[in-house]
């Protein structure tokens, strides 16, 4: 599993220690953006993250409370990953992200995101919060 060991005090390079690999913001973005929440779902994400690696980050975002596992309603051997508090908080950062994404790369960034930040940021903020928050309460 991925330890980490903060060089500093510093807040970006404390961000940076958690997410500074090329998988855990993207495992953060499936599980709040697109609602995946099991493993198997996690892999099927375009990036291709290997197995190994998924289990690692997985494992590293349970530890550091990001998310909570949960045993599958209908099949005990299936795992779901929930976001907690912590990582619904990360919703304004990959806003931010996307939006200078969408400003820089060549490829943009999806419209049905970036339209209602350009437009009225404080409200498309809240509205992905309290969409993350209900499927949470509707299973």
């Amino acid at each position: 599993m991925k330890t980490i060991n903060s060089r500093s005090d510093c807040p970006i390079g404390y961000t940076l220690d958690i997410f500074g690999d090329r998988w855990t913001m993207l495992i953060i973005r499936d599980l709040l953006l697109y609602g995946k929440d099991s493993f198997s779902e996690f892999l099927c994400s375009d990036e291709k993250i290997a197995t190994n690696i998924l289990t690692d980050r997985l494992n590293m975002l349970l530890r550091d409370g990001f998310v909570t596992k949960h045993t599958a309603p209908t099949n005990k051997s299936r795992f779901l990953y929930r976001p907690t508090e912590k990582a619904i908080e990360l919703i304004p950062v990959l806003m931010e992200i996307t939006l200078w994404a969408e400003k820089y790369n060549p490829a943009g960034a999806p419209a049905d995101i970036v339209e209602p930040l350009k437009k009225n940021r404080t409200k498309a903020l809240r509205d992905l919060k309290k969409k993350v928050e209900e499927r949470l309460k509707a299973e």
